[in-house]
């Protein structure tokens, strides 16, 4: 009885791993397939409009470019996920131990500065920045262009998706400020459990809410970043006034992104080698708090 529970319970437990995985995919291609629906049947709302402001080729043009960046946001997503930042299959005998090395007796290897355990990977990661929920995986030295990549056209994205949904809320408030435009805005699955909106009016508040949202959470997780990479730092590094692995904005770009930094973005297929090995870090101070 308590080996079937032990069983019933790890299943659980990997299937509550995966939900935000799995929920993020589900969100990112409903998104995708409303905003498309809006450029090539809804847009404009006249349509006296529809063959001249909206014609053919700006429809084409809208949606090659939100292919794009969906593109890249699953092929990110997915090196992400592929690419382990742990120090698995890293040979870490041959440096001298200095300033700055620990010993992770859960690991129970000597592991280089900047490199700590994550509970929920069960490994040390080189140059761990934080644990990711969202894609059940560590942000680390060899993972972390595709992590931004990702933030960068999610970003972009959702900012599109909501510009594009703008109609929508002109829809919805066009008979003025109501009780019922509010709470179709704001609680759109009440409504639709209360039989007051169809089906597909809650799928459209909806899909522009979660817009809405996401835009303002992705924006504040992706200029954090962009703040933390000029800065030379990670976000276990962040609170802390000393920068010790600060080299410059140029130099935090080329150290953390690869030696492409300034086109890798584009595309997760360009390549960008690292000019580091995640162990040894150039440094322009002391590792030691000052006292």
């Amino acid at each position: 009885m308590t080996s079937l529970a032990g069983k019933v319970f790890c299943r659980v437990e990997k299937m509550c791993r995966h939900l935000p995985v799995v929920l993020n995919t589900f969100l990112v291609f409903s998104i995708t397939g409303e905003v498309s629906y809006l450029v090539s049947v809804e847009a404009p709302l006249e349509p006296d409009q529809k063959k001249t402001q909206w014609s053919f080729r700006w429809k084409l043009v809208h949606l090659l470019a939100q292919y794009f960046m969906l593109g890249n946001i699953c092929w990110n997503a997915l090196l992400f996920m592929k690419t382990s930042p742990s120090i698995k299959g890293v040979f870490l005998g041959g440096e001298v131990l200095g300033q700055g090395w620990r010993y992770c007796y859960t690991c129970e290897s000597h592991t280089p500065p900047r490199c700590s355990h994550c509970y929920d990977c069960n490994v040390c990661v080189l140059r761990r920045d934080h644990h990711c929920v969202f894609f059940g995986q560590c942000v680390g030295f060899r993972n972390y262009r595709y992590f931004l990549s990702c933030l960068l056209f999610m970003w972009s994205g959702l900012l599109y998706a909501t510009l594009m949904n703008a109609e929508v809320f002109i829809v919805i408030l066009k008979e003025g400020v109501t009780v019922h435009s509010i709470l179709l805005l704001l609680i759109p699955w009440i409504m639709l459990v209360s039989g007051q909106v169809s089906a597909r009016a809650f799928a459209f508040a909806f899909i522009a809410d979660t817009c809405v949202v996401g835009f303002l959470l992705v924006s504040s997780f992706f200029f954090f970043h962009l703040f933390l990479l000029f800065r030379g730092q990670t976000t276990r590094e962040w609170y802390s006034s000393r920068r010790p692995y600060s080299l410059g904005l140029l130099s935090n770009l080329h150290h953390t992104l690869g030696l492409r930094w300034y086109i890798c973005w584009l595309c997760p297929l360009i390549p960008s080698p690292l000019p580091g090995d995640g162990i040894s870090f150039q440094v322009t101070g002391s590792l030691e708090p000052s006292r």
